[in-house]
């Protein structure tokens, strides 16, 4: 016995179009919203296979910055003229390189962490910008436990915080949306070019040395001040600074101008990631 057309219609399955992105530079947070539970898994899964099999696990987070800071004040420490206003070099240079740890590594693992997941691009539908972006949470996890320690740091050199700590979640957020925003563009370029890994290790290498993490940004000289500022991480380092000792002069153009640049960087590599995300399975 035949069917009647509407039991036919009603047994049909519905019709589920997935389509590309709109290769446009803004961040769909709808689509994000629907899979913050997929966020929050690779997120996780970054910081498990992180420090997976190894014998102090998270410690490494604090180990490195803390290891480094100290190296600095004892080599580097009676000759970088640090001014009186400024904090004691230790907790100059520890503050300094929290910063850069956050960027150095969200950039990193931002960069690697299409390749990575390369089993779950290429058999699963999913907004592809949580990738990198789980890599930059995950190392803002390990920068929440590095500023821990710089809380211990505070206490030994009795600097009591004032109401200008409040902006050091500003440079925090500065320096993770900076990593997030190169990671980007490096991500979608590492699919196709894969000098990217090669390139990444000395872009750090020399991005470190034009960051004042180890000299006060006071050396560099007023002629070629506005080309240093240019450097999206001088913002954020100089502003974790001055929230911690709470005195001196607010860096608002060192802030402002960074600001700029890591709206451009972020906005810019959205676009291209979201113009080629379409044809990662096929490099990949």
């Amino acid at each position: 016995m035949a069917s009647s057309p509407e039991l036919q219609n009603s047994a049909v399955a519905p019709i589920v179009v997935i389509r590309g992105a709109d290769r446009s530079w803004r961040l769909h947070w709808d689509e994000i919203w629907q899979h913050r539970e997929l966020l929050y898994f690779l997120t996780w899964r970054d910081i498990a296979v992180r420090y997976k099999q190894t014998a102090i696990g998270v410690v490494w987070a604090v180990l490195q910055p803390l290891a480094i800071a100290l190296s600095l004040s004892l080599f580097l420490g009676r000759f970088v003229p640090v001014q009186p206003q400024e904090l004691p070099y230790p907790l100059f240079a520890y503050s300094g390189m929290v910063v850069w740890q956050l960027f150095a590594q969200g950039l990193t693992e931002s960069s690697n962490s299409v390749l990575a997941s390369e089993r779950l691009i290429t058999k699963v539908y999913f907004p592809r910008v949580l990738v990198p972006m789980s890599a930059v949470l995950a190392s803002l996890v390990d920068c929440g436990i590095c500023l821990v320690i710089l809380s211990v740091f505070l206490a030994y050199y009795r600097i009591t915080p004032t109401a200008s700590i409040l902006a050091l979640p500003v440079g925090i957020f500065l320096a993770a949306l900076t990593a997030f925003g190169i990671g980007l563009w490096l991500s979608a370029l590492n699919v196709k070019y894969r000098d990217v890994r090669y390139t990444l290790n000395f872009l750090i290498q020399f991005w470190f040395l034009a960051t004042p993490i180890a000299y006060p940004s006071s050396i560099v000289p007023p002629r070629w001040r506005i080309w240093y500022e240019l450097n999206p991480m001088v913002g954020p380092v100089e502003i974790v600074r001055w929230a911690l000792r709470g005195t001196g002069v607010l860096p608002l153009h060192s802030l402002a101008v960074s600001i700029c640049v890591a709206f451009v960087l972020f906005a810019g590599g959205l676009y291209y990631f979201q113009r080629t995300e379409d044809s990662f399975a096929d490099f990949i």
